[in-house]
């Protein structure tokens, strides 16, 4: 079997590669934006192709030959400082019309399966607690032009998939964390690095579901090979849920560096927030956020390898280790 992971320089994507080739059960093809020469890759693997920017008109020919499954982890994320002026516009270029088109040229190359990595912001930002998303929840209006973006991927795999018999398989993930994870959970670990005072410490209330990007790619590897998984939605998360202060206290253990945790109550909280213009931030921070994998282990028999604590240890070790390395060895807890 050979699958196409796109993507494959990315977080998740590197990691996909990786892990599909230790299985030794599958011939692995990477799709990049460019060529990356192989020494100065991580993921390198002899068989890859350069495709060019993703969007409703790249040609996926000379990617998709002999290939029987794609894994389409390639996708325009969240930027911390958005400069497009219409972001909506180009998320819809690159998630939707990229990953449609994809889709399309896949059956016409005789591709059996599509593997769409999706996101949770399809289902929204939030959900009481004891109320997690489930895959069969109808999904309303998604909440940013990510999720937008990522839904109207998911109806038009949906379309080629009933057109053509594309089997298509998608996962929401949730928050993804790991070794060499960036953008909010390396900043939430620098700040509990550096002994920051966090106003976080009285958010015990909420319910916050994670994946750790080992479980997440054990995911995609069963979700690419299994009978049952063909037509189906999958959350990816670890299974067990945390609030905020509890998250905090976990990852600064694992730190080796307590997080300094101030006690300030969630309204108080979000009230400045809101003044201080960052409120849809902390709302975040003090909302619950789960999802239901129980249909995972039904239909696939499919259970996190990992524990939180096992990934948040492993992500820790990793961001502790990048520290010295830039530090030269030194103390990374104090220069981070």
């Amino acid at each position: 079997m050979r699958v196409l992971v796109t993507g494959a320089n990315g977080f998740v994507g590197t990691a996909t590669v990786r892990h599909l080739l230790q299985g030794g059960v599958c011939e692995v093809r990477r799709a990049l934006r460019s060529a990356t020469p192989a020494a100065h890759d991580p993921s390198a693997t002899p068989d890859t192709v350069a495709v060019g920017d993703i969007d409703g008109a790249t040609d996926w020919c000379a990617a998709l030959a002999g290939v029987d499954v794609v894994v389409h982890t390639a996708a325009r994320v969240h930027m911390m400082r958005e400069t497009e002026a219409d972001p909506l516009v180009t998320f819809r270029r690159i998630n939707t019309e990229g990953s449609v088109n994809l889709a399309r040229q896949a059956a016409e190359a005789g591709v059996r399966r599509l593997v769409f990595i999706s996101s949770v912001k399809v289902n929204g930002e939030a959900t009481p607690p004891g109320q997690p998303f489930r895959p069969q929840d109808p999904v309303l209006c998604p909440d940013d032009p990510y999720g937008i973006s990522k839904f109207e991927a998911e109806q038009g795999l949906r379309e080629v998939a009933a057109a053509t018999g594309l089997e298509v398989v998608v996962i929401r993930p949730v928050l993804v964390y790991g070794p060499g994870v960036r953008a909010n959970f390396e900043s939430m670990m620098k700040w509990v690095a550096r002994g920051v005072p966090l106003p976080l410490g009285a958010i015990r209330a909420n319910r916050r579901s994670l994946v750790g990007l080992d479980n997440l790619v054990d995911l995609i590897a069963c979700c690419a090979t299994h009978p049952a998984a063909a037509g189906q939605v999958f959350f990816a998360a670890d299974g067990e849920d945390v609030s905020t202060t509890e998250l905090l206290t976990r990852v600064g253990a694992e730190l080796g560096k307590p997080a300094r945790l101030l006690p300030v109550p969630p309204v108080l909280l979000q009230a400045g927030a809101r003044l201080a213009g960052c409120g849809a931030v902390v709302q975040r921070l003090c909302g619950s956020l789960q999802v239901d994998i129980s249909a995972n282990t039904r239909l696939l028999g499919w259970q996190p390898p990992l524990s939180l604590g096992a990934g948040l240890s492993r992500a820790a070790g990793a961001f502790l280790a990048a520290q010295e390395t830039r530090n030269g060895n030194g103390d990374a807890g104090s220069r981070v």
